[in-house]
């Protein structure tokens, strides 16, 4: 998986950590090896403008994704090799919202960092919380993500496939 974490914010954040952690969602996502995957840390000023012109909301925000080849976590019978290959996508985040909004979550700015980054993964992949449903369902797979993570950077052991995509339209296979 090609992972590119772009650092323009000036915060000083682990890109190295922060590239494994995005390989890591995409792993257990199933997505394609080769799939592709842009992280750009920006400034309050730039997401503010990106926020802006893409959401047509005033003011910065903490993250923002630009699905590409709308890719969808790969179906649990199949192989990820056998999924569509492609360029998922762009995520623009900014550290400095992270950081004014982690106290509030209990947790570190690093965590944050995590925690957006893993949402907006997500929201490439198709899921959102617009519902209630929704909700759950987005905010369940990242929860479950986070732990998984925060698991293997302590050293444990995480199974494959214990992240359960959401299953297709009509209740059947997994995508």
């Amino acid at each position: 998986m090609n992972v590119d974490v772009l650092d323009e914010s000036g915060q000083g954040v682990d890109v190295v950590a922060l590239t494994r952690l995005c390989r890591f969602v995409m792993r257990r996502m199933r997505l394609h090896p080769a799939t592709e995957l842009t992280v750009r840390l920006v400034d309050t000023d730039t997401i503010a403008v990106l926020n802006e012109q893409w959401m047509d909301k005033k003011g910065p925000t903490d993250v923002l994704s630009f699905p590409m080849d709308e890719l969808s976590p790969g179906r649990r019978d199949r192989e990820p090799e056998d999924e569509p290959e492609g360029y998922l996508g762009d995520i623009a985040l900014c550290p400095q919202v992270a950081a004014q909004q982690a106290p509030a979550a209990g947790h570190d700015v690093s965590d944050e960092i995590d925690l957006l980054t893993t949402h907006g993964i997500l929201h490439l992949l198709g899921f959102d919380h617009a519902t209630p449903e929704e909700h759950a369902e987005m905010f369940g797979i990242q929860g479950r993500l986070l732990l998984e993570w925060q698991q293997v950077a302590a050293g444990g052991d995480v199974e494959d496939g214990v992240v359960e995509p959401r299953p297709d339209a009509d209740g059947g296979s997994l995508r």
